[in-house]
């Protein structure tokens, strides 16, 4: 069952399932908790309690919120592990990779690690290199500036394409879930503003982490023209050893929904050492 947490600009949605050490799973802008459908059961089965989380503005959550930056999803991320019973890790991907950052950095206490699965963490500048040397780093981001600049589902849509490498089995039907959730008022407008939205907030508060740290990056991720690289630089802006990079090569900007076992494998061990599960 779907269970809200009632905040004070609007309502979070989320599942919570299974028994032992939290984890709460976020997932990235345009999309909805259902993207960690293959994850968050294998978690369940392995000893976890998870909360699957609809950041502010998507899937079953509400809109009209405020803001839509890192720092505003990483509030409410706090006040769910709160509500719920810390300590947690947090597993964040794309925006929500950000958003775990502050959140680790501003609650110490209640964040005992981060999974930062295809993190925006750190203020972005365009490639101009990459735009031409690299194929599908260059047709993504003349897709999502159309997203942005006309809210083009078409164009979003599109970008998924591209996002996905390999598309999970049930990917049709996914696709017409997000479209779906997407056509709702208000949501493709959410969707533009966490687009707009800098991840310079996160970056500024790399420094500030005092916990494990797993990057895990997508090799074929069209979202940068060097996937690595930027895996690279996240954990080089942590304090030293508390980070490292993991990176799927055959994996886009999904690697939780495209490669799960691939990222389960990662994320185990992990969980295991940061919240000392035999």
């Amino acid at each position: 069952m779907t269970e809200y947490l009632e905040l004070d600009e609007g309502t979070i949605a989320y599942d919570l399932t299974g028994q032992g050490p939290l984890v709460v799973l976020a997932h990235g802008m345009g999309d909805s908790r259902h993207s960690y459908r293959f994850v968050a059961p294998a978690l369940v089965a392995a000893g976890y309690r998870v909360a699957n989380v609809d950041i502010r503005g998507c899937g079953d959550s509400g809109v009209d919120w405020k803001g839509y930056s890192r720092t505003d999803i990483a509030g409410d991320l706090v006040a769910l592990v709160r509500h719920l019973g810390g300590p947690a890790v947090l597993v964040g991907q794309s925006i929500s990779g950000g958003a775990a950052t502050i959140a680790a950095a501003t609650a110490p206490d209640l964040i005992s690690g981060v999974i930062e699965l295809a993190p925006f963490t750190r203020a972005q500048s365009v490639d101009l290199g990459g735009l031409f040397t690299a194929k599908g780093y260059r047709t993504g981001s003349l897709l999502l500036m159309r997203v942005l600049a006309a809210g083009s589902l078409t164009a979003w849509t599109r970008y998924l394409d591209l996002a996905y490498p390999a598309r999970p089995a049930d990917w049709d039907a996914e696709l017409a879930r997000i479209e779906s959730k997407l056509r709702e008022p208000g949501r493709m407008k959410v969707l533009q503003k966490m687009m707009q939205s800098s991840p310079a907030d996160a970056g500024a508060r790399l420094a500030d982490v005092r916990c494990p740290v797993l990057v895990v990056q997508g090799g074929a991720d069209p979202d940068w023209a060097d996937p690595r690289a930027e895996g690279e630089k996240i954990v080089a802006d942590l304090a030293q050893g508390l980070g490292e990079l993991a990176v799927i090569d055959e994996a886009g900007h999904y690697a939780h929904a495209q490669t799960p076992t691939r990222v389960l494998d990662l994320a185990l061990p992990f969980l295991a050492r940061t919240l000392n599960v035999a």
